[in-house]
């Protein structure tokens, strides 16, 4: 029984310093807790009317913000507008220039191709003709020598 009574003290003394702990932890922070003041009602309506004076400035500046941005909004759209017209028609002027230079390149190869088909209607004309003249005188000369042969005796050789 002895041993039951002899730890039964240290529990106590435990239990005491736990205890002294835990009131230097809660105490001071209820210490912490300030008391409000006492607000009247007059001051209460008072404070009110400010409050809904500030939410009034408050919605007319807004108001004043959301005008200037849209005024804003509109001067943009009007110079991007702009730009894209003055962008349009430079490339309207663009397109209008290479379809004249395309126009111009086709005429230039079709006068080309013209003056090869030309000679080459003309060689084919001139060698037609000198073929017909080779013909007539192979022709001519088949003739003679068929001639020169009648003409001399068979053993000879010119």
């Amino acid at each position: 029984m002895r041993l039951k009574y002899k730890y039964m003290g240290e529990i106590m003394r435990n239990l005491n310093l736990l205890l002294l702990i835990a009131l230097f932890v809660v105490v001071p922070s209820a210490w912490a807790v300030e008391v409000a003041p006492r607000i009247s009602d007059r001051e209460i309506v008072e404070r009110l009317t400010r409050l809904e004076e500030g939410q009034q400035a408050l919605n007319a500046s807004q108001q004043t913000l959301r005008s200037e941005m849209n005024l804003r909004f509109n001067e943009l759209r009007e110079d991007t507008n702009t730009r894209f017209a003055e962008l349009r028609s430079d490339m309207n002027a663009r397109f209008e220039l290479i379809t004249w230079m395309l126009g111009l390149f086709i005429s230039i190869a079709s006068i080309t191709l013209g003056f090869v088909v030309r000679i080459q209607w003309q060689m084919n004309k001139r060698q037609t003709q000198m073929e017909k003249a080779l013909e007539t005188q192979k022709d001519e000369m088949t003739f003679l020598k068929g001639l020169v042969e009648k003409l001399l005796p068979t053993g000879r050789v010119l």
